[in-house]
């Protein structure tokens, strides 16, 4: 099995030696048994995330407005004009 070598400090290395359940474990086999849980999603974690964001330029902005304010709903919800089978 390959391997590498990584650099810690002493808190990290006395951590996992701490956690070795015998004295033969390695840490290799310490780590793998390790978890580390997902943050929770929470609206205040996307609120953070979006005001991370760099702004929206004004343009973009302009041109997603005018597309919004020409989109019109479908006559018929039920049929996409440009697929329509009735013959007449």
């Amino acid at each position: 099995m390959a391997s590498k070598t990584i650099s810690i400090d002493l808190e990290a290395y006395e951590r996992l030696r701490r956690a070795r359940r015998a004295r033969g474990e390695s840490f290799s086999m310490v780590i793998k048994r390790a978890s580390w849980p997902e943050p929770p999603r929470t609206a205040g974690a996307l609120l953070q995330a979006i005001t991370a964001l760099p702004p929206v330029h004004e343009a973009i902005l302009d041109r997603l407005e005018t597309a919004q304010s020409n989109d019109r709903a479908p006559e018929d919800p039920w049929r996409d004009a440009s697929r329509s089978t009735h013959r007449s």
